[in-house]
C-alpha cells in the first residue's frame, strides 16, 4: 500500500532556512515547500464566487511530503518514525495518511521537472473528505480525463487523493524520540484530502487551471497554493 508521509508545518518550516541541506538529502524525492509568506495564497469558492487570502498563514500546514510504500498503517507509521534526525531532534511532527481517492480517481506522477516554477495545489479537508465519500463514476471519469489533459499540456505534474484521517496516523517527535497516535483526528481544518504539482509560468496561470478543475465536490471548497521549492 502507498502512504503520504506529510512533514507538518511550523515556525522552523516557515523559515527561510528550510529544509536543510541534511534534510534534502535525507529523504530523496520529497516535495518541499516554500513558506507560506513566499506566494502563498489561499483560494475559497463560497456560493460559486472565489474568494481569495494571501499568506503568511497562521495555520499554515503542510511544509514538504513524501511517498512510500508499507504493507499496512503500523509499518507506514514505523517508517515514518525514522524521520531523519536533523529535523526530528525538535518537536517535528509527521502525518502518515493512506494514499488513494475514494472512488478511483487516479494517483499520477510524470516525474519530469518543471520548465517554469512548480506549484502545490493542496486540497484542504472537510467533513465530507473525511467520511470517504465516493464521488459518481462519471464524476471520477471526468477529474481522470481533466488530470490526463494537464499531463498532456505539460502542466500537470503530479497529483494524489487521500483517504480518511481514520486511516492514518501522527508520529510526534519530542527531544527526538516517536510517539505514534492512530487517527481519526479531529482537526478537519488543518488536513489536506489531496493534492496536484502543476507547472505554471505565473501564479496566475496557477489560479486559472484551479478554476478550471471539475472538483468532486460542486459546493463551498477551498485550495492553497505554495510554491514547490524542490
Amino acid at each position: 500500500m502507498q502512504y503520504m508521509v506529510i512533514r507538518k508545518a511550523d515556525a522552523t518550516s516557515e523559515s527561510d532556512n528550510f529544509p536543510s541541506a541534511e534534510l534534502v538529502q535525507a529523504v530523496p524525492g520529497a516535495k518541499w515547500l516554500r513558506s507560506s509568506a513566499d506566494g502563498g495564497l489561499r483560494m475559497r469558492r463560497r456560493d460559486g464566487q472565489w474568494l481569495y487570502e494571501e499568506g503568511p498563514f497562521e495555520d499554515v500546514s503542510v511544509a514538504g511530503f513524501t511517498f512510500i510504500e508499507a504493507e499496512d498503517r503500523r509499518a507506514a507509521s514505523e517508517l515514518a518514525a525514522r524521520w531523519p534526525s536533523a529535523d526530528a531532534e525538535g518537536s517535528a511532527v509527521v502525518e502518515v495518511r493512506e494514499a488513494g481517492c475514494p472512488g478511483g480517481c487516479v494517483g499520477f506522477d510524470t516525474g519530469a521537472a518543471p520548465k517554469h516554477t512548480a506549484w502545490a495545489i493542496l486540497l484542504r479537508s472537510d467533513a465530507v473528505a473525511e467520511q470517504d465519500f465516493e464521488p459518481p463514476a462519471a464524476v471520477i471519469d471526468i477529474m481522470n480525463r481533466a488530470n490526463n489533459a494537464g499531463i498532456a499540456a505539460g502542466v500537470a505534474l503530479s497529483g494524489e487523493g487521500l483517504k480518511s484521517t481514520a486511516r492514518g496516523a501522527h508520529v510526534k517527535f519530542s527531544g527526538g524520540k516517536p510517539f505514534i497516535t492512530d487517527g481519526p483526528f479531529a482537526e478537519v481544518k488543518e488536513l489536506i484530502a489531496g493534492y496536484w504539482a502543476v507547472d505554471a509560468a505565473s501564479r496566475d496561470d496557477v489560479i486559472a487551471w484551479v478554476k478550471s478543475y471539475p472538483y468532486p465536490n460542486p459546493g463551498d471548497m477551498e485550495v492553497e497554493l505554495r510554491k514547490v521549492a524542490i
